[in-house]
């Protein structure tokens, strides 16, 4: 059974004071939850489990706030676009964009200090597995994520960690570019070349875009996967059970970062 030191706990309850107590799943379902995960996060290579038929496959990022929901929306479009099965996703939460790494570590927020993704710069998002020839299909996925308005779901988080961001490999280079333009011009946004340690976009209707070889994706702890959100009903069991059998198979990797059991 997995289990979750004080200090765990303390951090997911401070990522909840940004929201009202009284919110979908409220403070005691969210500790509950807390109880029974752990953490940990590093640079590493994202799963590469897929379908005989997903052709060449490649790692990619997409942020938009806080990233419970965002995977819980990829993990949807790996299913409807892939068709892959449960045991075939890889779509995890985890931070991109930032000019800094501890020793090859990026962790959440916590009272240690140890390689904070906010004081490195990075954002929260979620990094994917995904054939070249999708990445336009991606894009639309994570454009529709967008309102009206080019805001991300949750304003009220505001600061660089929740900035909107893409990672491709070579950036603008990439050779599907032109199909992520399309999107982002379709919700009438702009794209802007990531420098990293970027500020916020709120407000701005732009997204940063960031070559993912010189930006690499850092997973995510294990109790930030598979994640209920607070902006919507929770996703249910059968989903955030999916945590526990992407670790048992090595799709998620305890690494390193505080809370490590």
């Amino acid at each position: 059974m997995r289990v979750v030191t004080t200090v765990t706990a303390l951090a997911l309850l401070a990522r909840a004071s940004a929201y009202s107590p009284e919110g979908r799943g409220g403070r005691r379902a969210f500790l509950s939850a807390a109880a029974r995960s752990t953490a940990a996060a590093v640079s590493v290579s994202l799963p590469r489990r897929a379908l005989a038929d997903d052709g060449e496959l490649e790692q990619v990022y997409f942020g938009a706030g806080c990233f419970w929901h965002v995977q819980h929306e990829f993990i949807l479009a790996e299913r409807n676009i892939l068709n892959r099965k449960d045991s075939e996703l890889t779509s995890l939460t985890g931070y991109a964009g930032g000019t800094q790494a501890d020793k090859g570590k990026v962790c959440y927020h916590n009272f240690n200090s140890i390689a904070d993704y906010g004081k490195m710069g990075h954002g929260e998002v979620v990094g994917m597995s995904i054939p070249t020839s999708k990445v336009g299909d991606f894009a639309k996925e994570y454009f529709a994520l967008f309102n009206e308005r080019g805001e991300r779901a949750d304003p009220m988080d505001r600061g660089g960690e929740y900035r909107s961001l893409l990672g491709l490999p070579g950036g603008r280079s990439h050779p599907m570019f032109s199909e992520v333009e399309a999107a982002a011009s379709r919700k009438d946004m702009t794209l802007e070349d990531g420098k990293g340690n970027d500020g916020d976009t709120l407000g701005k209707r732009m997204v940063y875009v960031y070559d993912s070889n010189k930006f690499p994706f850092y997973q995510a702890e294990f109790y930030h996967q598979y994640h209920n959100d607070f902006l919507t009903p929770a996703y249910g069991k059968a989903y955030n059970d999916l945590a526990n059998s992407a670790f048992d198979d090595g799709r998620i990797k305890i690494t390193g970062c505080p809370d490590k059991v």
